[in-house]
């Protein structure tokens, strides 16, 4: 279940790599073609979303070794994603993990540099020097497939993107693993909402019977 709970945050990865992908101009090797459908992906995040992610995991057989759930609200790198007995927010300075049945709350500093799956924040900072966007196809339905791929050493080799071309809504996301094993991310139900800074942030005060421990 951990893993796939880091494997959930990698979708929120993507959608902040998104919005830095706006102002991404690094040395030129910028693929032209994956940076018109990225930004039209990220004119989807100027106000607050909520998505449902529905994640695979399969291993190099392609057979399925887990799958889990979640319910996502998202706004510029702050998120709160809610599965069954946990819940995860990141208020943009530190996140919150929230395990219901066990009553215990972990709070956790945002690390500030290099590629952390946990903390969106770092991907957005640092996205031209992590990532190289790659444009592939454009599908008979209208779906064009983006990779990006790792600028250093990472355990997997890039992590693919299927993106409505016309109106830059992200349908799924794939991370590929040397190994060949794969994790599928299916987002559905993606729509804007409201959103203020409480709804990032555990409620201490509402749930005094949860333990906090304060890592930062």
């Amino acid at each position: 279940m951990k893993r796939l709970t880091t494997l959930l945050l990698f979708i929120i990865v993507a959608l902040g790599s998104l919005q830095a992908q706006i102002s991404h101009t690094a040395n030129g090797d910028v693929d032209k073609k994956a940076d018109e459908i990225l930004k039209r992906a990220a004119s989807k995040l100027n106000q607050p979303v909520m998505f449902d992610v529905a994640a695979t995991v399969t291993n190099a057989d392609k057979q399925t070794t887990a799958t889990a759930k979640a319910s996502v609200l998202y706004s510029k790198g702050k998120y709160r994603m809610t599965m069954p007995e946990q819940v995860l927010y990141c208020d943009g300075t530190a996140t919150y993990h929230w395990q219901v049945e066990a009553k215990e709350l972990v709070v956790s500093p945002m690390e500030q540099d290099g590629i952390n799956l946990m903390n969106p924040g770092s991907i957005v900072t640092n996205y031209a020097k992590n990532f190289r966007p790659k444009y592939i196809r454009t599908e008979p339905d209208g779906t064009a497939i983006v990779d990006l791929q790792p600028r250093q050493a990472a355990s997997y080799h890039k992590v693919r993107l299927f993106v409505v071309e016309k109106t830059g809504l992200l349908k799924r996301m794939e991370v590929h693993r040397y190994d060949s094993s794969r994790e599928e991310f299916v987002v559905t139900n993606f729509k804007t909402t409201r959103a203020t800074d409480s709804d990032f942030r555990f409620d201490a005060k509402a749930h005094p019977e949860v333990e906090v421990i304060d890592m930062r």
